[in-house]
């Protein structure tokens, strides 16, 4: 596959040289389109040597081959990391002053831009609404990370992962096997509260849940997400449904059920809440050296939409997770198939969470298994385990 990736200026161009060597492990062939701008922050030499191929200087070297109608032409994918706030602008008014922007204008391919910026600038009103310009147009722009950025501040702004990118821009190839489906998907974790300022609440960060969403959303699916207590919603969704705690969950849940194709319930649900939740802060003064909480047992949601859906004669095809500390594949699989077949869904995923593993971690390890007998394993970066997982809601709907 002939895959293009675009550099432009900014600190994070360094990161490039992992998406080459990651795509060219992969045995694709990748010609470097790199701005000059991105010239001052890595060389052409070591893109280069990484890619197997030359690096064009410019628009006005060899015009009689018009190369940036050759290369656009011959794209199969374009990825552009990172790609700056100026390039943004660019790219959504359609200018074309340099060869990665003609040969932009000019493929047909699928394009993918992984913007890396100050969080002040990927706030800015001008950046907000280039990139929905870019997303109407098609144009696949991931949400850029939390973290560390240039100087001494952290916050939103810094480049994804060279992997993420590679994996997010494959995926934009996967075939639309799930076009016009209306998926509903639940991430994160909720939060039950204790008073006004504490809660309970787990260690699901909704990695696994979002990365489901944007793959069945690069599949063509209709994706309705219910995010619990996510840090950062995504903007790249039909529709996002923030909750708190698992009653909003719930209602969110049943409100949608019967309108979707499928439901995947990914977010970690407490199995307890509060009993009765005090109106003000509880006060160290006041309750002394220790707090006694009275825990009710929270009415099973995904056991509920699995009842609902028999009961309703409803065509929701149901996913459920678990999450188990079982220390080996076959006590997963033996506590897995004890939990589908008492929830009743149609697939469950279940994963081995011994020693805290899998919460926040970049990679997981599942275990699906069928209501039909039906069993896979798949492992790897979250986003791979997505594509596992609907590749066997798929084989379903079909």
């Amino acid at each position: 596959m002939h895959v293009i990736v675009g550099i432009t200026g900014g600190i994070a161009a360094y990161k490039a040289t992992a998406i080459i060597r990651l795509l060219t492990e992969a045995g694709h062939s990748v010609k470097v389109i790199p701005t000059q701008n991105a010239l001052r922050f890595i060389g052409a030499t070591t893109l280069e040597a990484l890619s197997h191929n030359t690096v064009d200087p410019d628009l006005y070297t060899d015009v009689e081959s018009v190369k940036h109608v050759e290369l656009g032409k011959a794209a199969d994918l374009v990825i552009v990391a990172p790609a700056s706030a100026a390039f943004l602008a660019r790219f959504a008014g359609g200018l074309a002053d340099d060869l990665l922007g003609n040969t932009l204008l000019v493929t047909g391919a699928p394009v993918l831009v992984a913007p890396a910026m100050h969080t002040e600038m990927w706030q800015n009103p001008a950046t907000v609404h280039n990139v929905e310009v870019l997303r109407e147009r098609g144009i696949k722009v991931l949400e850029p990370s939390t973290g560390r950025l240039t100087g001494e501040d952290t916050g939103k702004g810094r480049l994804p992962e060279p992997n993420e990118i590679v994996e997010a821009a494959l995926g934009l190839l996967k075939p639309k096997d799930l076009l016009g489906q209306r998926v509903l998907i639940s991430a994160g974790g909720t939060q039950e509260p204790i008073d006004p300022v504490r809660f309970i609440g787990n260690r699901s960060s909704g990695a696994q849940g979002l990365s489901l969403a944007r793959a069945a959303k690069n599949r063509g699916a209709i994706v309705t997400l219910i995010a619990a207590n996510l840090i950062d919603l995504p903007t790249d969704l039909d529709s996002v449904i923030p909750v708190r705690d698992s009653n909003e969950l719930a209602d969110s849940v049943h409100e949608n059920l019967a309108q979707n194709d499928v439901l995947i319930m990914a977010a970690a649900v407490a199995d307890y809440r509060v009993e009765t939740v005090s109106t003000s802060k509880i006060k160290k003064s006041a309750s002394g050296a220790g707090i006694d909480l009275h825990l009710i047992q929270v009415p099973d949601i995904l056991k509920s939409a699995c009842a609902r859906v028999k009961s309703e004669q409803l065509e929701t095809l149901v996913v459920g997770f678990a999450a188990e500390t079982a220390g080996s594949v076959q006590a997963l699989e033996e506590l897995g198939l004890i939990k589908l077949a008492n929830k009743g869904c149609d697939l469950l995923v279940a994963n081995d969470v011994t020693g805290g593993a899998i919460f926040g971690a970049p990679k997981n390890n599942v275990l699906v298994l069928g209501k039909n007998g039906q069993k896979s394993k798949s492992e790897g970066t979250k986003e791979l385990v997505a594509e596992h997982i609907l590749d066997r809601v798929v084989q379903l709907l079909k």
